[in-house]
């Protein structure tokens, strides 16, 4: 949306009105009062005012196209194309390429290319996009095997969270008849894959190693996880390539609203509040662009405000199912969007935080946050050699820029955009959690000894 042009458009006529009215004193001040409005937000001097960001087609996408549509970028001075990326890979090779200024991505995507793993390059995010907002599903065959190893309550609907043990007798059976486990993710340093991974250790079962020769993380595994673009989730789990796998929205929705699949799972169940994507560009950009890496940031902290209101959800689900972004159906977007979210078909469960943008510091990049994707990659031999703990809080500070976003928001207060009580006062680390689905507790300060907690996995 053209906001410069809407409240021109805006302006005009109310001064027209008031002068017909006869008014002079009184229209001066209304045109004042509306000009001020219009002029709420004080642009800094912009480096390069033309932008193209890129995103992959998911729920999580949101605050990239509602800072567009509802013009908080055009209030910065910024004017933004948002493109839709093939995957993964191609996403994170734009970035580094300088194609695209920034993008939607995986948190841990930039930490890998930080801390030795694939594609090496400089990356810096100075937003998280959202907590929460992936599931796993299985397909319709392996729900029915599950089924009854999953406890009832009194109306005989499923008990969740659903762990993973009620999965194990199914993958045995698969081995027993020698036919291998298959499941998908969407990247090898994907919230998915760890999460997957987690959800299936803490249930025994092993979900494979990765070492220099094996990148597809199948060393010993019981379950052999591979790769798949979101979108191509539900397509790929029909045609029986797969058994199940861990995505975001909409893509478990879509498997209910087709009748393929069954979510088991969300990943606000295997870790509550967890940090999901976020927002990148490379650390040169940042630095030869300082100002315009922080009205970026504004911008997307106003869009996840937006979007945590309950009231703004329907309109947000209006503008994600628009082809150029989301383009699923508005009733699959709207299934976990508006505060509840579908399991096997017609168990539809109220679920509020199931999508966060704003609440709880969502947008803020928590060091805490980014050590955790380290201790995951040190977990599952991506990162091959044990490091100390002073390694993983030096190695994140380069990359997570809890910086850019302070000033961001501190400006966003000075404006009235958003609460002083909104900014955490923090040294950027969360107090240790155990919100695991394995009663695991989590302290960044302590990433060897929550490494060292783990049954399953390296051990540093």
């Amino acid at each position: 949306m053209k906001t410069l042009i809407k409240k021109a458009i805006y302006i005009l006529p109310v001064a027209v009105l008031l002068f017909a009215c006869g008014g002079k004193e009184k229209k001066k001040e209304a045109v004042e009062e509306v000009a001020t409005e219009a002029s709420k937000t004080k642009q800094l001097a912009i480096e390069k005012p033309q932008l193209t960001f890129g995103f992959i087609k998911l729920t999580d996408m949101a605050p990239l196209a509602i800072a567009k549509e509802k013009g908080f970028f055009e209030d910065e001075g910024l004017f933004v194309s948002v493109e839709a990326q093939s995957n993964w890979k191609n996403v994170l090779d734009r970035v580094i390429d300088g194609q695209l200024d920034g993008s939607h991505m995986l948190a841990g995507q930039p930490i890998a290319a930080g801390a030795g793993f694939g594609r090496q390059a400089e990356l810096v995010t100075p937003f998280s996009m959202d907590l929460n907002g992936n599931g796993i599903t299985v397909s319709n065959d392996v729900w029915s095997k599950m089924k009854p190893n999953v406890p009832k309550d009194a109306d005989g609907k499923p008990i969740h969270p659903i762990k993973a043990e009620a999965l194990k007798p199914v993958i045995d059976e698969y081995k027993s008849n020698g036919k291998a486990f298959k499941m998908g993710m969407v990247f090898p340093v994907s919230t998915h894959n760890y999460e997957i991974r987690y959800w299936l250790a803490a249930a025994g079962i092993h979900p494979g190693m990765y070492t220099a020769e094996n990148v597809q993380g199948q060393i010993d595994a019981e379950v052999l996880l591979s790769v798949t673009p979101p979108p191509q989730m539900p397509a790929t789990l029909e045609a029986g390539t797969i058994y199940g796998y861990c995505v975001g929205e909409p893509w478990n929705q879509q498997a209910v609203f087709k009748g393929i699949g069954v979510p088991v799972t969300t990943n606000y169940d295997i870790w509550k509040n967890n940090p999901e994507k976020v927002f990148v560009m490379t650390k040169k950009f940042v630095e030869d662009n300082p100002n315009t890496a922080i009205a970026v940031t504004k911008a997307l902290i106003r869009a996840g405000k937006w979007l945590d209101d309950p009231a703004n959800r329907a309109e947000a689900v209006k503008i994600l199912a628009m082809s150029q972004y989301v383009g699923a159906p508005e009733a699959v977007l709207a299934n976990s969007m508006t505060g509840t979210f579908e399991f096997e078909k017609g168990d539809k469960r109220s679920m509020p935080d199931f999508n966060v943008f704003y609440k709880y510091n969502a947008t803020y990049p928590f060091y805490s946050d980014g050590i955790w994707f380290l201790t995951q990659m040190r977990r599952w031999g991506q990162i091959p050699e044990a490091k100390p703990a002073d390694w993983y809080a030096s190695t994140i500070k380069d990359i997570y820029r809890p910086d850019i976003w302070k000033k961001a928001a501190d400006l966003l207060v000075a404006e009235g955009q958003i609460p002083a009580g909104d900014v955490p006062t923090t040294d950027g680390y969360k107090p240790a959690t155990a919100d695991f689905i394995d009663g695991t507790t989590y302290d960044a300060k302590d990433p060897i000894g929550y490494i060292n907690s783990f049954k399953i996995g390296n051990k540093d």
